[in-house]
């Protein structure tokens, strides 16, 4: 069973900002930031803080919705990472070699487009109320988008509990090499008996990089505009 806890995802976060962060002021306070000391500043957040569990769009859309608690979440996490840099360095692990410049080994196998999480609402035109019950199609050429794993659904139907909300997580599509620069364009295939069909085109840039076992991000999130679907000859009516 594929199940993700979505703190962990946050807290690796935290640390690759707060760590970019320092090294843009210089690093005054001379922190190691080697694999060894970033690894045990995660580990020192993680065992201090409640996990959150998903195992679904379900579950992410749900985290969507809730974004005032998220962000105290990640307020607490942040603090939690400072304490955490500053305990691991002033106990620096004697076996480690602390060198913040080695070069990792390539995996060339990993190489890949990480498509982020995509995420979208959508209304009753008229009476603007969140739909659900409804099947929402992500496709790319044409044809349906593989999802990362089968936790995630492609097409998704919107449920009652997170009504009018919806969220894919594409499958990394393969890179000969890394740093190359492709825009990736999608579409949204929406029909319903009540409504109009409804096609949403757009598009998402990204880079080839090295796969990461946390490479998945809640602020990687590509958010769509609000869609709205009309019952037949109602868009016209009112002139949309």
């Amino acid at each position: 069973m594929d199940i993700h806890n979505t703190t962990e995802d946050i807290v690796f976060s935290s640390v690759q900002t707060i760590f970019d962060e320092i090294q843009k002021e210089g690093n005054p306070e001379k922190f190691c930031f080697c694999d060894q000391c970033r690894m045990d500043t995660i580990c020192y957040a993680l065992n201090r803080i409640e996990p959150h569990y998903i195992v679904s769009n379900r579950g992410f859309t749900r985290m969507e919705q809730d974004g005032i608690k998220r962000q105290q979440n990640e307020a607490d996490i942040a603090a939690l990472v400072y304490n955490g840099l500053r305990l691991v360095n002033h106990n620096q692990r004697p076996t480690a070699s602390h060198d913040s410049t080695a070069a990792r080994d390539a995996d060339h196998s990993k190489l890949a487009f990480d498509i982020p999480t995509i995420a979208g609402r959508l209304f009753d035109g008229v009476t603007f109320a969140p739909l659900s019950d409804i099947k929402v199609e992500l496709r790319c050429n044409g044809e349906l988008v593989t999802m990362r794993n089968r936790n995630w659904q492609n097409p998704y139907t919107l449920v009652s509990n997170t009504p009018g909300s919806f969220s894919f997580w594409p499958a990394p599509v393969p890179a000969e090499e890394a740093d190359i620069h492709k825009v990736f364009e999608y579409s949204l295939k929406i029909e319903s008996s009540e409504y109009e069909p409804l096609t949403h085109f757009f598009k998402i840039p990204t880079v080839s990089k090295m796969q990461m076992p946390f490479s998945y991000s809640l602020d990687r999130t590509f958010k769509l505009p609000d869609l709205y679907m009309f019952p037949p000859g109602e868009a016209e009516q009112n002139g949309y």
